[in-house]
C-alpha cells in the first residue's frame, strides 16, 4: 500500500487566510470531551480536499491541522477518535482510481492500514482499539445509495451476481489485510461493535442494497463466525442501531421513513437476545434524528417544529429532558446532529441558519456556545422567519425567505418550494452572496421573489403520528396543508398571491406535478425527478420497496390507491407552464416518469420543457449542470412570473 504524504501544521493562527466561507462537517469528539476533530475547508481552496482540524473544545482553539497533499479531487470520511484518544481513523477515496483507503492518524503521521478497490465507509474502532471495521462494497458498481446514479442496465437483470454487496471488514489497526465477516448474501446498512469486541449489531437485508433497506431487519453478527442472528424485524424503517455499554440492550431510532439517510422517528429499545422493539419516547413532539448511548442515558438530536434540540433519554423510565434548543440546522456526525464526550456532558454541533453562517458550537450542556468565528464577517442577505399554521386539526410549520428590504407597498412573487421525502424537513441552511450556500434560493431572493418552504404532513418535526399522517393520502391532507400554509405566508409577507410559482425535487417534484394537475393558482412550475404515474413507476423504479409502508399494499395488490394519487390521472386539467428535468441514470424517480408527465403536458398544450442530465442520478453531483439548471429554474420563473 502506498503511503500518504500529508501536511501537518501546529498552528494557532487560523487554517487559511482566504476570505471563502468555511465548511465544518463530520465532527468527531474525543472521549474526555477536550479535543474536537472536524474536516474543514475553505470555499475556493478545494484543490487537496477538506483539512482535518483538531480544536480544543472549549475554546476553539487549533491544536493541529492535516492535509493530504497527494491526492488531489479525493474524498475524506469522518474522523474517529480511538478509545484512548490517541489517534484517529478515517477513509479516503480516490474517484480516479476508485480506490478506498483506511487510515489511522497517530504522532502527526497517517498512516494507511487497509486499501479497497470499490466503496468503504464507516469506520469504527474495535471496543480495546486493536482492531478497525468498516463497511466494504468490493468491486462495486456504482456509489453507494440509491440517490447515486446507477448501474447500467445491460445484459440479465436482477441476477445475484451483479448485486453490489457492502458487507463489515475488519483489519488489525496496526494495518494488515483485512477480513470480510459478515455474510456474503447479505448487504449491511450500519453496524455498532458490541461492548465485549466480539460481534456487531447490524441492520440489513438479502439482496439489493438500493432496495430493501425498507424492509431490513434489526441484527447480531458473530465476528468470530460471522453468523448473522435476527435481533427483531418490526414493520418500520430503523436507523442507527446502538448497542448499551453493559451489552444488554441495543437502541435504535425506528418509524416511517422515505429514504435511507434521511434519519427520522421514535427511539427504540430491544434485549441484545431479541424480541419485541419498545418506544421508550411515546409521543414525543418531534422527530429524533440521531442518538448515542452514554451510561445508562441515551442523548439523542431531535427536530421539534423550528427547533433542533438535545434530549436525554432515560429507557427505563421511558422519559426524556429537552436540555436546549435552537432555530438552527444542525449537523455533526454519521449518529446524529451532535456529538458527545462520554459522559454526555460536552456536546458539540454545526450550526447555521438562513441568517448567519456555519459555525462550530460546543459545551457543557445546557450551554452551547460558538467556537469558531472565521465566517463572522458574513453578514445575511436575505430575512428569514418561521411561518406557523393550523390545518384540519394539524399544527404545521414552514420557512419564508425573502429580501431584506422591501419598498413599501410593493408586492413580490413568491416561489413554493416544496422539499423531498417526503419524511424530510425544510431547515434553515444559509444563503451566502457567493456561490456556495443555498444558491437557488439566493439567486431567487436576489431577483425578488420570496421563497417559501412548507413542511406539511408527512413531513419530520411534529412527532411520528404527523410523518405518517400522508400514508395512502400522497396529494391529499399534505396538499392541503400546503396550500393553507401559502395563505399564511402572504398573510405575513408583501406578496402578490397572483404571481405564485411551484417547485420541488423527488416528492416536491411529485408534489409539483399533482399541484399543477389540481390547482390553477401557481402560474410557473419546475418539476425535478417527479413521479407523474404510480402505476408505471412501480415497475420502473429501482426502489419499489419504499412504496409498500406508505401505500399499504403493493401495486399489484391495490392498484386503486396508486392511480388515485397519480398526477397523470388528472392531466387534462393542466394549465400550469412547467419546466420538467431529471438525472438519466436516476434509480429512484427514472427518465421516463419526467417524460409521461411532459408528453402529456405537451398533448393539453401546456407550455413545457423536459430537460434530461446525461450521466447524473437522483442526485446531481456535476457543478456543471447544477449551475446549467439553475439558470434555468431561474429564468422560467422570470419568463412567467416577472
Amino acid at each position: 500500500m502506498k503511503p500518504l504524504v500529508l501536511l501537518a501544521l501546529l498552528t494557532a493562527a487560523g487554517i487559511s487566510s482566504a476570505e471563502g466561507m468555511h465548511s465544518y462537517r463530520s465532527l468527531a469528539m474525543s472521549g474526555n470531551g477536550e479535543r474536537l476533530a472536524a474536516l474543514e475547508a475553505v470555499e475556493g481552496e478545494a484543490k487537496n480536499g477538506p483539512r482535518i482540524v483538531v480544536r480544543d473544545t472549549a475554546t476553539g482553539k487549533i491544536v493541529s491541522t492535516f492535509q493530504q497533499s497527494d491526492c488531489s479531487g479525493c474524498r475524506i470520511e469522518a474522523p474517529v477518535w480511538s478509545p484512548d484518544g490517541s489517534a484517529m481513523a478515517l477513509i479516503s477515496t480516490d474517484a480516479k482510481t476508485g480506490v478506498a483507503t483506511v487510515n489511522v492518524l497517530r504522532d502527526g503521521k497517517l498512516s494507511a492500514v487497509a486499501s479497497v478497490k470499490g466503496v468503504a465507509n464507516t469506520v469504527r474502532w474495535s471496543p480495546d482499539g486493536r482492531q478497525l471495521a468498516f463497511l466494504a462494497t468490493v468491486g462495486a458498481k456504482k456509489l453507494t445509495g440509491a440517490v447515486e446514479a446507477g448501474a447500467r442496465q445491460i445484459g440479465e437483470i436482477g441476477v445475484a451476481e451483479q448485486e453490489d454487496e457492502q458487507r463489515i471488514a475488519v483489519v488489525p489497526a496496526s494495518g494488515g489485510d483485512y477480513k470480510l465477516v459478515s455474510p456474503n448474501d447479505t448487504f449491511i446498512y450500519e453496524y455498532d461493535w458490541t461492548p465485549d469486541g466480539k460481534g456487531f449489531v447490524v441492520t440489513s437485508a438479502k439482496g439489493n442494497g438500493d432496495n430493501n433497506w425498507w424492509i431490513a431487519t434489526l441484527g447480531h453478527v458473530e465476528l468470530a463466525s460471522g453468523k448473522l442472528r435476527v435481533l427483531a424485524a418490526p414493520k418500520m424503517q430503523m436507523n442507527m442501531p446502538h448497542v448499551s455499554p453493559d451489552g444488554r440492550t441495543v437502541a435504535f431510532i425506528g418509524g416511517l421513513m422515505s429514504d435511507f439517510g434521511s434519519v427520522g422517528g421514535d427511539v427504540y429499545t430491544v434485549s441484545i437476545n431479541g424480541g419485541e422493539p419498545v418506544d421508550v419516547t411515546p409521543n414525543f413532539a418531534g422527530t429524533f434524528n440521531g442518538i448515542a448511548w452514554r451510561g445508562n442515558q441515551v442523548m439523542a438530536s431531535v427536530l421539534a417544529g423550528a427547533d433542533a434540540g438535545v434530549v436525554a433519554i432515560d429507557p427505563a423510565a421511558r422519559s426524556s429532558r429537552v436540555l436546549w434548543k435552537g432555530p438552527v440546522s444542525a449537523s455533526a456526525s454519521r449518529d446524529g446532529r451532535f456529538v458527545f464526550s462520554l459522559d454526555g456532558k460536552v456536546a458539540a454541533s454545526v450550526h447555521e441558519d438562513y441568517e448567519h453562517a456555519p459555525r462550530i458550537v460546543a459545551g457543557r450542556l445546557p450551554e452551547m456556545n460558538a467556537i469558531t468565528r472565521d465566517n463572522e464577517s458574513f453578514a445575511p442577505v436575505v430575512s428569514a422567519q418561521s411561518v406557523s399554521w393550523t390545518n384540519e386539526g394539524y399544527k404545521v410549520q414552514g420557512w419564508l425567505v425573502g429580501p431584506r428590504q422591501v419598498d413599501a407597498g410593493k408586492k413580490h412573487p413568491m416561489i413554493v418550494q416544496v422539499h423531498g421525502g417526503p419524511a424530510a424537513a425544510s431547515t434553515p441552511r444559509y444563503i451566502s452572496g457567493g456561490e456556495g450556500g443555498n444558491s437557488l434560493v439566493r439567486d431567487l431572493v436576489n431577483q425578488g421573489y420570496f421563497v417559501f418552504m412548507p413542511n406539511p404532513r408527512g413531513s419530520y418535526g411534529q412527532g411520528s403520528s404527523f410523518t405518517s399522517a400522508n400514508r395512502k393520502d400522497f396529494g391529499g391532507g399534505d396538499w392541503r396543508d400546503i396550500l393553507a400554509g401559502v395563505d399564511a405566508a402572504i398573510k405575513q409577507a408583501p406578496v402578490d398571491g397572483n404571481r405564485l410559482g411551484l417547485m420541488g425535487h423527488s416528492y416536491g417534484g411529485y408534489m409539483t406535478m399533482w399541484g399543477v394537475t389540481h390547482s390553477t393558482r401557481f402560474k410557473a412550475a419546475v418539476a425535478g425527478a417527479g413521479i407523474a404515474n404510480w402505476i408505471s413507476y412501480y415497475g420502473q423504479n429501482g426502489i419499489d420497496q419504499w412504496m409498500v409502508p406508505f401505500f399499504g399494499a403493493t401495486m399489484y395488490d391495490d392498484p386503486a390507491v396508486y392511480r388515485a394519487a397519480s398526477p397523470i390521472e388528472s392531466i387534462k386539467a393542466a394549465k400550469t407552464p412547467t419546466l420538467i428535468y431529471v438525472g438519466e441514470r436516476d434509480v429512484e424517480c427514472p427518465p421516463a416518469q419526467s417524460m409521461e408527465f411532459w408528453h402529456g403536458l405537451k398533448a393539453m398544450g401546456v407550455p413545457t420543457t423536459l430537460v434530461i442530465y446525461e450521466g447524473e442520478g437522483h442526485a446531481f453531483r456535476k457543478p456543471e449542470h447544477q449551475k446549467d439548471l439553475r439558470a434555468r429554474e431561474i429564468g422560467w420563473f422570470n419568463k412567467y412570473l416577472k
